[in-house]
């Protein structure tokens, strides 16, 4: 396994193990970050270990286009359940998706380095936010890097306090997303909730060329 010094390259993306971890350590400088996206890698680890690097193969995406919109989710958007707004309160989505406990996570990933080196992604245009609202209550959003250039959005986390808020979100994040014209949503790594609004796997190499990256770079 390849250890990161401080401002040290990632390795090429081939030498990612069984599951997809590639390296680790390093810093969350932006730079690094901006890097990491661009070449289809991305932070997640626990706030008990160091930072870990990952490039999984296959890779979940979803396509807008094949995006699965449920009969009970068609009928909260007819009533207009809820108030969907962008990058009114990136601050507050993340803070709350790092304070939700998952099942089989120990601790949360989002910490509060993530959240700071984050936010300054936000402050460039780079990191966007979807805020839920409900009776001007925030109860539920996401938030991921937009690599606009690519026509690629990559999700990060999502959070939610009240049923079907976050699916509201991103059901409208994904409609929004189509209309501007992005090809692939990255949700990178299989949850059964994803496959159930659509996403699916794909090979690595094929995740790659959305980037515009040669596998071996």
């Amino acid at each position: 396994m390849h250890y990161l010094q401080h401002n040290e390259k990632f390795p090429p993306i081939s030498e990612a193990d069984d599951q997809g971890l590639l390296a680790i350590g390093g810093d969350l400088s932006i730079p690094r970050l901006i890097y990491a996206y661009n070449h289809g890698i991305f932070p997640w680890y626990d706030d008990s270990q160091p930072v870990l690097w990952w490039s999984p193969d296959p890779r979940m995406v979803l396509f807008p286009e094949k995006l699965k919109v449920s009969k009970s989710m068609k009928q909260l958007f007819k009533k207009e359940a809820f108030t969907v707004t962008f990058d009114e309160d990136f601050e507050g989505v993340i803070e709350a998706c790092a304070e939700i406990r998952r099942e089989g996570q120990h601790g949360t990933w989002i910490t509060p380095e993530i959240i700071k080196s984050y936010r300054e992604l936000h402050e460039f245009n780079i990191a966007r936010s979807v805020e839920v609202w409900q009776e001007d209550k925030l109860v539920g959003g996401l938030y991921g890097i937009y690599l606009k250039e690519q026509q690629v959005f990559c999700g990060e986390s999502m959070f939610t306090t009240v049923s079907n808020a976050s699916k509201y979100g991103f059901i409208t994040l994904v409609d929004q997303l189509k209309d501007e014209g992005v090809k692939l949503i990255d949700c990178q790594v299989y949850t059964k909730h994803l496959e159930s609004l659509g996403a699916e796997e794909i090979s690595r190499a094929r995740f790659l060329k959305y980037l515009e990256v040669p596998f071996e770079d």
